[in-house]
């Protein structure tokens, strides 16, 4: 995954139109708040058929997460009223700064060719994620898990995902989840690699149709299918995820925020002494995600750091903090 791909579906999630038909852009360089509020609000105005945003870093700089500019981008499937989009950026940050959004045309290939570039496969623990051209890269004895690049999220390339796989081979290595949860699955990386390791179902969700159908296609390509139904579901409100508790492995790789406003739900749904591997948090989240899953009874049991971003394995009562 490129550094703009990365950061844009662990900023704010690209979420809509699918990259590679986006035709018009929309960018706008202001501070984080600013940047995540927009691309909220072009999220929840614009038909997600027609319309993605994203948030993400202007510059990686993994020593300080406060400093620098942040960038929000707007992709649409037809020109846009661009005097409309800066009426309505306006409500976030003020006419004068709205004034300062660029547009321009998306180039089609560009995305594929910029998610493509300089992808090696993805080796964490027994998983490898590969794109098709690197087939022939797997190793006898590897769980091979196959994610087109030209996806531009969710290919295993980000520090969170790679992580979070670490960490499943890692439990792996102690015990054999029975029953296993993904939740905000995206491209159903996570769910795969449990599905493809154990051989037994996986329940998965995300708030994102297009990442549910990615990932339901991904299941089929990867052998997975019989193990995954991926559903449409906000956390993990759906009956089939609800039904299908409760669980002694979680994953959530996705937001700090969402994933505090989530700990009581995972705390319903995880089993006696079953283990959450939660993600998507830079170094400064850790503190308050720790404290909210604290309260319903879950300490840190394994903590792993990859390019700035922080994986946390949490089990009730826990026990002494273990690096990866």
């Amino acid at each position: 995954m490129t550094s703009r791909a990365a950061h844009a579906s662990h900023a704010t999630m690209l979420e809509g139109l699918p990259p590679n038909n986006a035709a018009h852009l929309m960018r706008l360089v202001t501070e984080e708040e600013i940047a995540r509020q927009i691309a909220d609000l072009v999220v929840e105005t614009f038909d997600p058929a027609e319309t993605a945003a994203a948030a993400f870093e202007l510059e990686t700089n993994t020593r300080d997460w406060n400093q620098g500019p942040w960038v929000v981008e707007v992709y649409f499937g037809e020109a846009p009223d661009e005097d409309n989009v800066r009426e309505l950026i306006a409500c976030v940050c003020g006419h004068e700064l709205a004034a300062k959004a660029e547009f321009g045309r998306v180039a089609e290939q560009d995305w594929v060719k910029s998610a493509l570039e300089g992808l090696a496969p993805v080796r964490a623990g027994r998983f490898l994620v590969h794109g098709s051209h690197d087939r022939q890269r797997v190793r006898t004895h590897e769980i091979a898990l196959e994610i087109e690049a030209a996806l531009a999220f969710g290919t295993g390339h980000h520090g969170t995902t790679r992580g979070c796989l670490l960490m499943l081979d890692a439990v792996l290595k102690q015990r054999r989840p029975r029953r296993i949860l993904d939740v905000g699955t995206g491209t159903g990386v996570l769910a795969m690699a449990a599905a493809r390791a154990l051989h037994q179902s996986v329940a998965a969700g995300d708030i994102d149709p297009i990442s549910v159908d990615a990932a339901r296609s991904n299941a089929v390509l990867n052998g997975a299918g019989p193990w995954m139904r991926p559903v449409v579901a906000r956390g993990a409100t759906h009956p089939a995820l609800r039904n299908g508790g409760p669980y002694d492995l979680i994953f959530g790789n996705i937001l700090a925020r969402p994933l505090r406003q989530l700990a009581p739900d995972l705390a319903r749904l995880c089993d006696t002494g079953g283990e959450l591997i939660l993600s998507g948090l830079l170094g400064r989240d850790v503190p308050g995600v720790l404290s909210a899953y604290g309260a319903q009874g879950f300490a840190l049991k394994r903590r792993g750091d990859i390019e700035g971003w922080a994986t946390l394995l949490m089990a009730r009562g826990g026990a002494a903090p273990r690096p990866l």
